[in-house]
């Protein structure tokens, strides 16, 4: 997770020296293992190391090419040994995976990126074609951001500097607080209409002209399909897919530290990467664990299962009681000026707990098991694949499966019918029917219906050219996911890289191009992963039902400091521009505290705009006179230098 920023005089006067050490400074945080700067004119780049590889310690970045490019590369390249001897040209003797992306661009030219397998960002300067491209890899997990302004553009993998450095007014956008209070902003909106990020499987081409293009390199084939006769075929690709995913993350020189909750999807990326390291000789140093664990929370089991993987490992990881940080009033409030809404100060105990532990144990690299729950089946909704069959005209297996999830789930067959039809709906009649499109009563109406936000609240719009729900339903997911990811938070109190292999672009392939009955059966959720990894994972965690979900930490955290969120709401940023109506959430506010259900997700993160709204304000980066009209839509924000 190294780092990259730079600048772009395109009238061609000489790039501000100050500007660009500041711009160093501002990212230095991300790279403490030294980096370099390059400048031509009116060109500046600017990269920070931050190691986690082998190779990574044998280059220098900015890299300059025998032809005269100039890169800078934040990423890791799990298919570096097939590039190398697809290329057959003379590489870096060092091996570095920049020199192996530099190969393949002055091979390839931009269509490289689609042979680029891992999590990357990367820079390049065509110098003789005054030409810069800005590109990331297909779920947009390493970051880019871009601000272009007459004529200069900079850019960054942190939006902080960005917003902070360039001594210019921004306004809010409105599509990205759509998103916002939907599911997740899109990839390329920031909360600044000014500026930009380089979205998934995409990548921007700036020439000297000040003409700026976004390509997309990479997008699912509809005609992508996976058959075979037997469960067991399914269950020894999904095996081996799976191997390789987790495999391909344990390149480190450094201690990996897994999170491990004693659910399905961290116990078992955990599982195989023992079973890795045992039978391949990986050189990686050693595999801890870390788990976080609350027995107060409603279905507060994970203490309970996460011991048993320990058992199976021989040894203990780090252990966090969630409940004994709450003890005492956290502020709501950030410290740290956060470039994006939806943070909660009240955090903060965790997170430097966590951070302790990164820190303490020398770790640079962490597990993530994001991405399970999402594409193998954790989310047990048959609404798909029922609509499957509605389209194919397969009204004897359609009766079957009716009766079948009508044990499961206790719901009337109708109900069931009733919602995979309407998921055959377009969106604008959807809205009307889903359950998913109901907007929060908190909602300033005007405000919902002009940015349409029950129809986003159904999630992206799939891929065009695929007939199948399931397919459309999986494609969505995957955008949803690539929208979250683009939004991630970069690490603040400890410096780590953070892997996910369930969102390796090779599994994720397999799993949209198999039958969506592989994954979810009737009573058997997770059906794929549960029948492949018997053996390898233990048998109580195959078997597990249950899954915290932390919802009382956040209601507590609200309870204990009442008095803080009470004075905010009194005359709330948030009702004053337009965006909720402060009685009707004050209500729902109340009920929230009198133990009634509510959609604490979607509450936490309205909550978290508003102390996001009152930092900017504190800071002096918000034109006052702006907040003071509740009818404004688009906020000016001035920016200290």
């Amino acid at each position: 997770m190294s780092a990259q920023a730079g600048i772009w005089n395109l009238d061609g006067r000489p790039v501000d020296q100050v500007l660009l050490r500041q711009l160093s400074s501002a990212i230095e945080k991300f790279g403490p293992d030294g980096g370099d700067a390059y400048t031509d004119g009116g060109m500046g780049m600017v990269y920070r190391a931050f190691h986690t590889t082998p190779e990574s310690r044998l280059g220098h970045q900015p890299y300059r090419s025998a032809r005269d490019n100039v890169f800078t590369w934040d990423g890791r390249l799990d298919n570096r040994d097939e590039l190398r001897r697809e290329l057959s040209v003379a590489l870096d003797d060092k091996g570095t995976d920049v020199a192996i992306v530099v190969a393949a661009f002055e091979k390839w030219g931009t269509d490289c990126f689609r042979r680029l397998v891992g999590d990357w960002a990367v820079t390049i300067w065509a110098r003789e074609q005054r030409e810069l491209i800005l590109a990331v890899d297909y779920m947009a997990i390493r970051h880019i951001f871009y601000y272009l302004k007459g004529e200069r553009i900079w850019w960054s993998t942190d939006l902080t500097p960005l917003v902070l450095l360039t001594g210019d007014k921004f306004h809010i956008d409105d599509d990205y607080m759509a998103g916002y209070f939907a599911n997740d902003p899109d990839a390329h909106l920031t909360p600044y209409r000014e500026i930009r990020e380089v979205p998934p499987g995409q990548f921007v081409r700036l020439r000297n002209n000040t003409s700026l293009f976004v390509n997309r390199y990479w997008s699912y084939s509809p005609k992508s399909r996976i058959r075979y006769k037997t469960d067991a075929e399914y269950e020894e690709h999904f095996r081996a897919v799976f191997r390789r995913a987790v495999g391909r993350r344990l390149r480190s020189d450094t201690p990996i530290l897994a999170e491990l909750s004693g659910g399905l999807d961290s116990s078992s990326i955990v599982c195989m990467a023992d079973d890795i390291l045992l039978k391949t000789g990986v050189q990686t140093p050693r595999l801890d664990t870390l788990s976080v664990y609350d027995k107060t929370e409603p279905h507060g089991d994970d203490w309970i299962y996460f011991p048993k993987i320990e058992e199976k490992r021989g040894r203990a990881g780090a252990h966090i009681d969630a409940s004994k940080l709450g003890s005492s009033p956290t502020s709501l409030e950030q410290p740290d000026f956060r470039p994006l809404p939806g943070y909660f100060g009240a955090r903060r105990n965790l997170e430097a707990e966590r951070a302790a532990v990164v820190r303490g144990g020398g770790y640079r690299v962490v597990l993530s098991g994001i991405g399970g729950d999402e594409f193998l089946g954790g989310i047990p909704d048959p609404s798909a694949q029922l609509a499957d069959l509605i389209v194919q005209f397969k009204l004897v297996s359609l009766a079957h499966q009716l009766m079948a999830w009508s044990l499961v789930k206790r719901w009337p067959w109708v109900q069931l019918l009733w919602q995979a039809s309407v998921g055959l709906l377009p969106a604008s009649l959807r809205e009307f029917f889903a359950k998913q499109g109901t907007v929060e009563t908190w909602i300033e109406k005007d405000f919902a219906k002009r940015i349409k936000l029950a129809s986003r609240l159904l999630g992206p719009k799939a891929t065009s050219g695929l007939v199948l729900p399931t397919r459309r339903s999986y494609i969505c997911g995957v955008m949803m996911m690539g929208n979250k990811l683009a939004k991630c938070k970069s690490p603040i109190l400890a410096l780590e890289e953070v892997r996910y292999p369930y969102l390796d672009q090779t599994l994720i392939d397999f799993l949209v191009s198999i039958p969506a009955s592989q994954l979810l059966r009737p009573g058997e959720r997770r059906s794929l992963m549960r029948r492949s990894l018997v053996g390898l994972v233990p048998q109580e965690i195959l078997a597990r039902r249950t899954k915290q979900f932390g919802e009382r930490t956040a209601v507590v955290a609200l309870e204990k400091n009442w008095e803080e969120l009470r004075t905010a709401l009194d005359s709330p940023l948030s009702s004053a521009l337009g965006y909720i109506n402060q009685r009707r959430f004050l209500e729902k506010l109340h009920a929230a505290r009198s133990g009634k259900e509510i959609h604490i997700v979607r509450m936490i993160r309205t909550i978290s705009l508003e102390f996001w709204l009152r930092d900017l304000v504190a800071r002096g980066l918000i034109d006052c006179e702006a907040v003071s009209a509740p009818s404004v839509r688009a906020i000016s924000i001035q920016v200290n230098a």
